[in-house]
């Protein structure tokens, strides 16, 4: 059972699962509780599946939220994710620039504050979006 933060080498992978409508940000294998705390702070709902090995957790965007609104709370919370350090890709079609730069706003006008986490090990922002993004 692998995913996409192990298989691409990046803290949060936000994609919608295939043939589903749900939003899902996977974490690498083993991720610092710091970072899964952090998603759970930013809105996302934790999920975990229990092996014989090792625990596998990831997050979703609440179902309960319409299609849109999905979007855009997955888009709000790359802002405060690459404040802390983590190493982020968001597919295109997830992706919603006007919520992502309302979130860049908030965090540098001071109306919501920037989460001053460090992951265990820093990461550079990641290819492809929202790179071009990154505040």
């Amino acid at each position: 059972m692998g995913n996409r933060a192990d298989e691409y080498g990046t803290d949060v992978e936000i994609y919608r699962k295939a043939l589903t409508p749900t939003i899902h940000a996977d974490t690498p294998t083993g991720a610092p509780e710091q970072l899964l705390d952090l998603l759970d702070q930013l809105g996302l709902a934790r999920q975990e599946v229990r092996t014989a090995g090792p625990l596998y957790t990831w997050h979703v965007v609440p179902e309960h939220l319409d299609a849109e609104e999905q979007k855009r709370l997955a888009s709000r919370a790359i802002p405060a994710l690459l404040m802390a350090g983590y190493k982020v890709n968001c597919t295109p079609e997830v992706f919603d620039e006007a919520a992502y730069q309302q979130a860049v706003y908030e965090i540098r006008s001071g109306q919501t504050r920037p989460v001053t986490q460090s992951p265990a090990t820093p990461a550079a922002p990641a290819h492809p979006a929202p790179t071009r993004h990154t505040p």
